[in-house]
Parts: structure tokens; sequence; C-alpha cells
């Protein structure tokens, strides 16, 4: 072989020479077996040997060889391209993808696929409302336009993330469509009193404009991009471009720079380590947590001032604590599950907690609020006391225990909840609500109980009773959403 250019370019050329003078071995064999040996080379090499010879090109160029390149490389089940388009074979989908995504490391390619696959089939089957807003993906030429706008240079992943989507399209104009929009986040939100937040994933447009105006009002400009907020309350996440990181601000976001980050620093790698360890993009990583707390059912949508949101309050976890009258509660050693359920007498009290970054202060006099969402109902088998059953029965008061780690830092009673006195009977929707808390170390739990009366408060049938409010945990979470 002749040299034609630089020494790499000859162990190229070289090389490919080997790759088809080993090919020419193929020529004798049966056609299941060669399929079977050009799908383990793979389809680079399988382009290869297409070239050796015409029985071999067309073995090369078999579609069900394709179809299993394009499952492999891009989680292809049709042949399309990137765009969506039908494409006339899958080697010519694979083609495109290929063309369309050469400059990223395709497992990665893969990954962004599938998660993004995975949300909007779960938002297309529980909230396909939500599922609408999600926009196309970009461009190569808009993300370029976009980091040109901002001065900075958007991790692999994330530049990926948004290649199959382009954030949420839900930009309200008017009163009207904020109405309409605003409760329509894909990672969602929580609201006690007059504290509502729903988080949207951001388009690249809104992208710069927030990312500008947080510069505006900040003082300063660097490298942290809003890439998701609250449409209601103030509530901002945004990507550190040089470490890869995600943060939320926190109370001091505005007055002293206060973040936290989203996702544990040790998963974040900005750009790849060794030869076989890809890039690990902490906006990637919120997002398939996020997912997968979505199929676990860990949280679900629930109706919101008339509106469907999704609810960040976690419904439950295995560890769920079950406690029952008849039944002992595990040591005071162990640590409270996320969320709790316990029935005593026939009521049921679920309760679950969120940490609220907004409104804390981690850094010097630290303040950690935590928002809990409580959900109580009657069984069917209605309320039982002392062997005697009661069609319903009425909250009268409650008592909390709230701690600080394994310190008391507050103990609360009061009539009723939130000024009401829910009146419970069997077979109705639970009463709900929300509340807040403070605690000066960053994490700690709450438990607690109500006081019923069976019947009503107005004309008891029965002596006041105490419901259980089993313990559950106060957390800052390693994912913070």
């Amino acid at each position: 072989m002749t040299k034609t250019g630089e020494e790499g370019e000859f162990h190229i050329e070289n090389s490919s020479s080997m790759e088809a003078s080993s090919a020419m071995g193929l020529e004798n064999l049966g056609g299941l077996i060669l399929e079977t040996i050009l799908l383990k080379l793979g389809p680079r090499h399988a382009a290869v040997v297409a070239c050796v010879s015409s029985r071999l090109r067309a073995a090369a160029s078999e579609d069900n060889l394709w179809r299993d390149f394009c499952a492999a490389d891009f989680d292809l089940s049709c042949p399309e391209a990137p765009q969506g388009t039908p494409c006339a074979s899958f080697k010519v989908a694979y083609e495109q993808w290929l063309t369309s995504f050469l400059m990223y490391p395709l497992p990665l390619v893969k990954r962004a696929k599938q998660l993004w696959g995975a949300i909007r089939s779960w938002m297309s089957t529980n909230f396909p409302e939500a599922n609408d807003t999600l926009r196309r993906g970009a461009t190569e030429a808009e993300i370029k336009r976009v980091e040109e706008k901002l001065g900075v240079k958007f991790p692999i992943p994330t530049r990926i993330l948004y290649r199959f989507c382009d954030g949420q399209d839900t930009v309200a104009f008017d009163n009207s469509q904020h109405r309409m929009l605003a409760p329509l986040g894909i990672i969602g939100g929580y609201e006690f009193y007059n504290h509502l937040v729903n988080v949207h994933l951001l388009p690249l447009s809104q992208i710069v404009r927030e990312s500008k105006l947080m510069e505006r009002m900040m003082g300063f400009s660097s490298k942290n991009v809003i890439v998701a907020m609250s449409n209601y309350l103030e509530k901002w996440f945004f990507l550190n471009c040089s470490s890869g990181q995600l943060y939320v601000g926190t109370k001091d976001l505005l007055s002293g720079g206060g973040m936290v980050p989203c996702v544990p620093s040790t998963l974040v790698m900005p750009v790849c380590g060794a030869a076989d360890v890809l890039p690990q993009g902490g906006l990637m990583l919120w997002l398939e947590e996020h997912c997968r707390r979505l199929y676990a059912g860990l949280i679900q949508t629930r109706m919101t001032r008339k509106s469907r949101s999704i609810c960040l309050y976690p419904e439950a976890v295995p560890q769920t604590c079950i406690v029952r009258k008849s039944q002992t509660r595990s040591s005071d050693s162990e640590a409270p599950p996320i969320c709790s359920t316990a029935v005593t007498n026939g009521v049921k009290v679920h309760a679950s907690a969120v940490f609220v970054p907004e409104l804390s202060v981690v850094d010097g006099e630290a303040e950690y609020y935590y928002s809990y969402s409580i959900r109580m109902s009657l069984l069917p088998e209605e309320c039982i006391l002392n062997g005697i059953y009661y069609s319903s029965c009425q909250l009268s008061s409650r008592h909390w225990v709230i701690k600080s780690k394994d310190n008391v830092v507050a103990q609360v009673s009061g009539e009723g909840v939130i000024g009401l006195h829910p009146h419970l009977k069997p077979n109705q929707k639970e009463f709900v609500y929300e509340s807040c808390t403070p605690l000066p170390e960053a994490s700690g739990s709450v438990e607690g109980s109500f006081t019923f009366v069976p019947g009503g408060l107005a004309y008891p049938e029965g002596p006041a009773f105490d419901v259980e409010v089993a313990p559950f945990l106060l957390e800052v979470p390693d994912y913070i959403f």
C-alpha cells in the first residue's frame, strides 16, 4: 500500500485494508452465520465488509441487520429520521441519525432519547395537557446561537437533551393563558397557605430572556443559566455550564447568590473522564431521577385550585410505615420514612413533606423550610371505638411534635387544622391540607396526633379519641425539585 498522507492516515488506510482482507473469508459462510458475525462486528465494520463483494454488500445491507443496529445505538423501533419523518429503510435511518449526532457520544444520545421517550409516554397517559406543551427538539444551529447570546458553552448532555426537546411551550401572554398554562410544569410543585410553586422546563428562547434578566437583577454575569422555573412564585433552577451541576436558588439568592445543588455532586462530570467514561450532566441526571419517581408512583398528579398538576409531596415508598392500633411502632432509633401512614380506630392519616429551598437559608444562621401534606379519611369499615361502630367522626384539635435531628424544637397544639374541622365519613373524598415548618438544622422529623369525636362536634356520639400521625422525615434530599 502506498503511503498517501501523515502517519495516522496510513494507519487508517492500512487498517481498512486488513478489515477488507479479513472480510474475504466471510464469502463462503451461510446466511445466518454471516448475519450473526456482521451484527457482532457493528455498523462501522459492516460498512467496510460491504465494499468487498456484491454478496457481502447484499448481506451487509439487509434491513434486519440495520434494525438491530438502530435499536442498539439509537433505541429506534421503526425507520424514522431524528425529525420523526419516515425513512425508506433502517439503513437509511441509521445513516441520518449518525449524521445528525456524529459529534456526540452515541450512548448519551440513546440515553437522552430513552429519557424523553419515557417522559412523553408518562405524560401522554397521566398528564396529556402537559405533554402537549413539550416542544420539538432544537437544531444544532439554534443551540449554538443561544450559547453565543449567553456567552456560554452548554455541557454535552444538556446539548443532547435539547436536541430531543426544547423545553415547554408555556409562556403566557395574558391572565387567561397564565391560569391555563401555569399548572402544567412537567417538574411540578406544591402549595401551602398562599405559597404556590409549579416548575416548568424552559425552552432555549426563554433561557436567554430569564438568564439575561437575572444578570441585571444580580448585577453581574456568570456561567449559570436558568433552565427551569416556577410560573407562580419565584423559584429558579440554574445550570452551571462550567461544572455541569444544577442548582436551585435559596431565600438569599438575590441578596447573596444563595444556591444549593440539586444533584449529588459526586455524580456530575462535565467532560469525558477515561476513554469509556461518559460525561454526566446535572440536568440529565435530574430529569432521569424525576422520571424514575413518576414511574415509581412516588409523585403523582393532583387537583390544585381546580387545575391538575404534578404534586411533589411524596405519595408512597417501599418503606412506608403502616401503623395500626394493634401494632407496635418500630424503635425510635430507626429513621422515620419520607412519608408515613397510620390507621387509628378506622381513621387513616397519610403524611409526607418536601424541602422548600426558596424559603430556606443554608449558610450562616441557617433556617431550613419544609412543607408537609396531610391527608385523612375514614375507612369503609367506619370508625370503631371500644367495639362500637360510628358512621362518622369530626376533627377537634391537633398536636405536633417537631424535631431537629433528635431534639424536640417545638410542640404545637391548637383547634382544628388551617381553621377547619373536617368531618369524615366512609367512601368520601379524603381531606387534604398543607402547612410548613422551619428547622435550624438540615434534617428532622414531625409526628403527632389529631383528636377526633365520634359523630360530630355539635352532637358527639361517643368519647373523644386520638388519631396517630406516624413520624415522617424532614430532610434536604439528594435530588431537589
